[in-house]
């Protein structure tokens, strides 16, 4: 994929009950009960063979755990596929998030989804999560764009680019978020899913702010498999799956009964962690239209002050927080595959 830069305006909105795009306005394509925009963009073919490796960073004295997906045999050259690089959130590591398999439930693994759109699907264990090192420090976001400038010297070593395409999920996206501010030549197009700015009335955080001063005395928290499971109905039950609560947990909790507060530090006291003005990338954010964690005033404000005119909002019907997991996941396939092959603009 040639990286180019987007010089003319392209406001494009992508909100409502349905799916619509308009250059600020809502404009319906397909409503909530339509499956035509599903079965549009349903899983791709099955046939090609996926090949998986594994890698590690270091960030000093820290490993991380880096894992690839993709078709055919990589090979280090700026004509392959291009790069998508998947940032995990706060509880749960890389690949149960992004390559999670829930027997006879279809397809859940978002980096075999994009492996057969042909992308090349990198994600990342951060610092204190799933294989990566165990310290002493509480993952922040701050640790968290460290970790990412490790990775980068490594996709960019192994996959022959120099610009990746980034999406991030809850702090994953504020993770993804700052490292554009930080390294804008390592990003090609931006994707945050549930992400969070200001935090202005968000149920979920409020509900979390609760624990702020334990936040602040302590580097680690138990999650269980309850916890778990309130994912996906904390905000609205009935948007994901019973059985991809339980294969998550099953997957997760093989790396023990604790996760780091640092990101939710970030969230409950730190707010905002990525300035809009700042990130001067293309950005695709997308939400679920009963996501607890942020607003649409939220989510838009921050929308608004992007600099850069190629930028969509998505509220995706029939979702909450996850989006990669949710029951309605092909939405989220849609919407970011059409947004990570854009045309380019052709100024007049």
């Amino acid at each position: 994929m040639t990286n180019v830069d987007y010089p003319v305006a392209r406001r494009t909105v992508i909100k409502g009950a349905g799916i619509g795009i308009g250059a600020g306005l809502v404009c319906p394509l397909v409503g909530a009960g339509s499956s035509a925009a599903a079965e549009e963009t349903a899983a791709p073919a099955a046939s090609a063979e996926i090949r998986s490796s594994e890698y590690w960073a270091k960030k000093g004295d820290v490993s991380l755990y880096l894992y690839r997906k993709r078709i055919g045999q990589p090979t280090p050259s700026k004509s392959s596929p291009p790069v998508l690089f998947l940032v995990h959130g706060s509880s749960i590591s890389a690949r149960p998030t992004f390559d999670l398999t829930v027997p006879g439930r279809g397809e859940y693994s978002l980096m075999d989804t994009f492996a057969r759109y042909d992308f090349d699907v990198w994600t990342m264990d951060h610092e204190n999560y799933g294989r990566s090192s165990r310290t002493e420090g509480n993952s922040d976001i701050a640790s968290g764009v460290a970790d990412l400038k490790a990775a980068a010297e490594v996709v960019m070593r192994e996959s022959g680019h120099q610009r990746f395409h980034f999406c991030g999920e809850s702090s994953g996206a504020l993770r993804a978020g700052a490292f554009a501010m930080v390294r804008p030549e390592r990003v090609d197009r931006l994707v945050l899913l549930a992400f969070t700015y200001k935090g202005e009335g968000s149920p979920t955080l409020a509900k979390r702010a609760e624990q702020l001063a334990y936040y602040r005395t302590h580097n680690m928290w138990l999650r269980d498999r309850a916890m778990i499971r309130s994912i996906f109905t904390r905000d609205k039950a009935g948007t994901s799956e019973p059985e991809v609560a339980e294969a998550l947990a099953d997957a997760e909790l093989k790396f023990g009964d604790q996760a780091p507060t640092g990101t939710y530090l970030d969230m409950t006291a730190n707010l905002p962690v990525v300035d809009p003005e700042r990130v001067q990338r293309p950005v695709l954010l997308a939400r679920g239209e009963y996501d607890g964690i942020a607003t649409v005033d939220d989510i838009y404000e921050f929308y608004k002050h992007l600099p850069s005119g190629d930028r969509q909002l998505a509220i995706l019907p029939g979702s909450a927080h996850s989006l990669v997991l949710a029951k309605n996941r092909q939405l989220l396939w849609h919407v970011m595959r059409e947004f990570l092959t854009m045309p380019p603009v052709v100024a007049t």
